[in-house]
């Protein structure tokens, strides 16, 4: 595994990813990702893994485009800028496979491949999306969220809600459900509507990755003090 020299600036508030590659070395982004890079990198956009592996990157909320940024004339630093205003979060990826949650993806080094997961009616129904993102292979990924990430240790059952999971590991069992206690109501609202009340159940050993803030309830926060038209 050829790891990438990086360090996450600004955390958890405003993270930025900064890599330093040597001569040769590649790193894949979100096209819109990129802040600065130095002069001696290359870039390069177009779909990674054929049209149906992009295709499917689509649907789990990313983009169809892949950006490769290279070495090619020395060394050299690029600075990554995720959308969300919140923390970025590094994953040494050995053989196994992380789960990505719609939006979470930012960059990955060679090594891993990056595709989509249909989940069906697993899928987080409270519109987070029913395709999830899993980063396989050896390498690194880099990951970010809305507000900071809490790393939780899941040694038997643990639930989170829906809006809240970023990350988990592919050896934890999981299953969405409604929260103990939530009325008939409730319940209908939330299975079609998405919102409080669906939980996402873990199980067994591994690590999630939960975010501390969601941006629907902060779109309901500022809601009232959007600026109205007055009537004449």
């Amino acid at each position: 595994m050829d790891s990438i020299n990086f360090d996450i600036l600004q955390q958890p508030d405003f993270a930025m990813l900064r890599v330093k590659l040597r001569q040769g070395q590649r790193i894949f982004s979100e096209p819109s990702a990129m802040a600065s890079m130095d002069p001696s990198i290359g870039l390069k956009a177009g779909l990674k893994g054929g049209l149906l592996r992009s295709v499917g990157r689509m649907f789990a909320g990313e983009s169809l485009i892949m950006s490769t940024f290279t070495a090619e004339r020395g060394a050299g630093e690029v600075m990554f800028a995720p959308g969300p205003a919140g923390d970025v979060v590094h994953y040494p990826l050995t053989g196994g496979r992380l789960m990505l949650q719609r939006g979470a993806y930012l960059a990955h080094s060679d090594g891993v491949d990056v595709s989509a997961k249909w989940e069906g009616a697993r899928g987080f129904f409270s519109g987070q999306g029913l395709v999830l993102l899993a980063a396989t292979g050896a390498g690194d990924v880099f990951f970010n969220a809305y507000g900071a990430v809490l790393p939780i240790d899941v040694t038997y059952d643990f639930m989170v809600d829906t809006g809240y999971v970023v990350a988990f590991e592919d050896t934890l069992k999981y299953e969405v459900s409604v929260l103990p206690g939530l009325g008939l109501g409730g319940r209908i609202k939330s299975f079609f509507f998405g919102g409080e009340g669906l939980v996402v159940r873990f199980s067994g050993q591994g690590k999630v990755w939960v975010q501390t803030r969601t941006v629907n309830p902060f779109l309901s926060f500022v809601y009232p003090y959007r600026p109205q038209k007055k009537s004449d």
